[in-house]
């Protein structure tokens, strides 16, 4: 536990933020998931049946319709998760959204983007510059 807590305290210094209950239980209706794949043992939901991250599993089958939390897995457990996704087709994953430099990520290889929250980068105004650009956001992918 004391692993679980340190290593979810250096998420969130790094700005890492976990999706609400709302949104995991809104992520769920999708597929009808019964797992959830990524976060923490502490904030893993009572709703899912089971729940894990990589190798460490916080109790249930491993296996059914998933909600992936992707950006709360470490690289290794995301590579790990691409290989079972391509596997699989009843998964939906909740990730940020790519910024428009990025290269494509692995979860996007597979499955179709079903909602995305992109901010446009706002206008200058007249004479004005900007420096702020726009593609935050999160984004829904869903293979089924």
């Amino acid at each position: 536990m004391k692993e679980e807590t340190k290593r979810t305290e250096e998420k969130e210094e790094a700005g890492y933020r976990s999706p609400t209950w709302s949104i995991l239980q809104a992520l769920q209706k999708i597929n009808k998931a019964k797992r959830l794949e990524g976060e923490a043992i502490m904030s893993a939901p009572p709703f899912f049946q089971s729940a894990g991250r990589g190798d460490l599993k916080f109790g249930g089958e491993d296996d059914g319709p998933t909600v992936v939390v992707w950006e709360s897995l470490s690289e290794s457990e995301q590579e790990q998760w691409s290989e079972k996704m391509g596997k699989s087709k009843d998964w939906v994953v909740w990730c940020r959204s790519r910024k428009k430099d990025e290269e494509q990520r692995l979860v996007e290889l597979d499955g179709k983007e079903i909602f995305s929250n992109r901010s446009k980068q706002a206008k200058p105004k007249a004479g004005k510059k900007t420096d702020k650009k726009g593609g935050k956001g999160q984004s829904v992918r869903w293979k089924a």
